[in-house]
Parts: structure tokens; sequence; C-alpha cells
């Protein structure tokens, strides 16, 4: 899950990528490819494995937030029902189902997962602005009642990162990686803030920043690209981590080096067909590749030292002067 977040039209799967974004530019290992590529294997097959995974290439990893590095996705979650449940059975709709949650909103700015519950019913009110009080019946303040309920119920219970998540973060840090946040919320900071997990972040893209740079959000893969940007790294270095439907389309439909797909409810089949490289339950199950990368690392650095002091430069030959 992520925030209040996105559902467009389906992207292409790992099966439909181009051979120049899926197997020439990013650097997934061959045994990714063939995995993902592979038409006539089953379907469980079609995604790496996190044993086997390969993330030489990963010098960045650009984290969702909810659902991913802190368990929000929940509050949003009951926030969202506490809005939705009353309202539609105010216009005489389809009760409101936590399946809404992730056909319509989950990884989607705020005022477009309103706009899409709405068209699924066929409701149709006034856009309003950002301005609008949480009791105007416009998009904008159906939004602002939404987040309203979300920051009380924050205030109140407070939030714990995952464990794991927080293992794997600190493990990639120390690995030598670079990261970021990039989420739909406009309440990321506040969130990372009370977690205790904002000092990890140099960078955090969130739906403030897509909204006052004017980026497109999720499923596009726009702020994941802007993510990658601001770490100085081409995108094809760079990791995404998903749990949202839309947050996964994001990261196929971008050139980057893997999507991981972590599986907080979606469904491991609806992840893998939306394009994740590798689905997990907890990030630490991917500890044993970034290891595995570090010792790659250090042992490729170690190899070219000795190379440098095996060769030294040999001294130039004296030269007969002719007269």
């Amino acid at each position: 899950m992520t925030s209040p977040e996105n559902q467009d039209a389906m992207l292409p799967t790992p099966e439909d990528r181009t051979p120049e974004n899926a197997q020439t530019e990013n650097p997934k290992t061959s045994a990714a490819v063939d995995a993902s590529t592979a038409g006539s294997t089953p379907a469980d097959a079609r995604s790496l494995s996190p044993d086997d995974a390969d993330l030489s290439g990963i010098r960045g990893w650009l984290f969702d937030l909810d659902g991913v590095l802190t368990p929000t996705a929940m509050v949003h979650m009951h926030a969202w029902s506490r809005l939705f449940t009353p309202y539609l059975e105010q216009h005489g709709a389809e009760p409101y189902t936590e399946s809404d949650y992730f056909a319509y909103i989950d990884g989607k700015p705020r005022y477009d997962g309103v706009r899409s519950l709405l068209e699924s019913r066929g409701i149709s009110i006034p856009e309003g602005d950002v301005t609008d009080a949480p009791d105007d019946d416009t998009v904008h303040g159906l939004g602002n009642r939404k987040n309203e309920a979300f920051n009380q119920t924050l205030a109140e219970e407070g939030v714990e990162a995952y464990p794991a998540s927080v293992a794997f973060l600190d493990a990639v840090i120390a690995s030598g990686c670079r990261v970021a946040v990039v989420s739909s919320s406009k309440n990321a900071e506040p969130v990372l803030a009370a977690a205790g997990i904002d000092d990890r972040f140099e960078v955090i893209v969130d739906g403030l920043v897509a909204a006052r740079d004017g980026i497109r959000g999720k499923p596009a893969p726009d702020t994941f690209e802007h993510a990658a940007e601001l770490l100085g790294l081409p995108t094809t270095a760079c990791a995404v981590v998903e749990d949202a439907e839309s947050g996964v389309r994001a990261g196929a439909e971008g050139d980057f080096g893997l999507v991981v797909g972590v599986d907080r409810g979606v469904g491991r089949d609806a992840l893998r067909e939306l394009g994740a490289d590798v689905i997990v339950d907890e990030l630490d199950e991917l500890l044993p590749a970034v290891h595995r990368a570090a010792a790659a690392t250090d042992g490729d650095a170690s190899a070219a030292n000795d190379r440098t002091t095996a060769s030294p430069t040999p001294e130039p030959e004296p030269r007969e002067d002719h007269a």
C-alpha cells in the first residue's frame, strides 16, 4: 500500500518490456531476465527469488512509505473507510469495501483517490480546491476530511516502522547505497519523524513536492525518476520498493534496475503481473543479497588495488644522445 493512491490502464508486465529496458540497460542478472520472460514458465517462477537476486548494480533505493517502511497503510485504510462508508450510504451507492481501497485508492495522491472511488460509483460532485473545508461536498473537501481523520489517528496511536524494513534500510545504507522516500502522501515527513527514521533519508519526494513541482503521481514513474535525479543516479542504478499496485506499475513503467514488490495484501500474483521483479513478504528477505553485493564490491576494489601495487609504472629507459 502506500498512502492515498493510483490505478490506470494496465501497464506492461515484465514479459512485455522492450529488450532495451528489460535486458540491455538494466543491471539485472540474466537469471532475472530469463525468469521474467519465460512465457512457458509457471507463474511462481516468473519473478526472481530473493535468494537469487543480484543487487551488484544497484546504488540507490527508492522506497515507498506507507506499507513498505511503516504500517501507516492501515491507518489510511481505516481513514478512507470512515470517510466513504457513511458517504456512500447517504448516496444510496454500493457499500464501501476493503477491495475498493486496493482497486481505486491505494498508491494514489489523495484527491485522485477520491475521484477514482466516486467514479466507480457513478457519483459526480464539484472539484472545489485545496482550501475547501473538510465538511464541503467537493472532491477536495472529501480529501481534506480524510486527511483530518488520518492525522487524528496518527497523533493518537503513533506509528512504528516495520523492524524488517529498518534492518534492510540500514543494511543498504551501510553498504554505501543512497536512499530516498517516494510517497504520494502529503504526510510523509511527519510519518517518518513519528516512526523515528527521518534521519536516514537525504531525499523525500512526496505529495507536497509533486504538487509544488508539477510532477505526475503514480502510476506514472515521474516521482521515482525525480528522486533518482536528486540522488545523482541513473534510474538503471536504482531499485523501486513498493507494495501498492500503482507504485509497482510506476516502477515497471520506468527504466529502473529492479522493482521489488512487498506483499502487504495485494497478492503475489497481482504484484508479479504488474511488473515486480522480486516479491517478498518482508524486506529482510533481501539481506543476504545485500551482503553478497557488498562483498563483491569490496572484492573488486581489493583486486583493483592488488593489480595496481603488483604492476608499478616501469622506469623509463635511459636515452642515448647522438651528436
